[in-house]
């Protein structure tokens, strides 16, 4: 699997968003240790807390096939009719990435198939709370 490939998938996730009020579409492609891609997009409500992150919903999809090792994730993001920007991870989602992600897992952000940026994870959530603080504390 090349960056491409991912950042690919990300994209078309993108043309699945249901974001009607913030009208800025998000998609996320999650690659698996195992070599499998898990997709989501934004799914919003008119209550705004239920939304949900393209990044969780293809974590949550992943986890719930029973993947738990994971080595990077593309994210896609651009307003309904507008330019493609870098979209990076909300601070929600990449408290959930570091439930599963080691340091170095990489995170691209996509703003098309030949213009991304990558980071290891670490530098985009260098001081998080993880499972292994839970056991730091006792």
């Amino acid at each position: 699997m090349n960056y491409r490939e991912l950042a690919t998938a990300a994209l078309e996730a993108r043309k699945l968003s249901y974001s009607p009020y913030s009208n800025f579409r998000v998609g996320a492609a999650l690659l698996t240790k195992s070599g499998k891609i898990f997709t989501g997009c934004n799914v919003e409500s008119a209550a705004f807390s239920p939304t949900n992150c393209a990044e969780r919903t293809a974590l949550f999809k992943a986890v719930s096939e029973g993947e738990r090792e994971f080595c990077a994730i593309a994210v896609a993001g651009a307003p309904e009719g507008g330019e493609a920007q870098y979209c990076y991870p909300c601070g929600v989602c990449r408290q959930m990435l570091a439930e599963f992600f080691s340091a170095d897992c990489e995170v691209i952000v996509v703003r098309n198939e030949e213009d991304y940026k990558l980071y290891m994870f670490e530098e985009l959530f260098p001081h998080g709370f993880g499972p292994g603080d839970l056991t730091d504390m006792y």
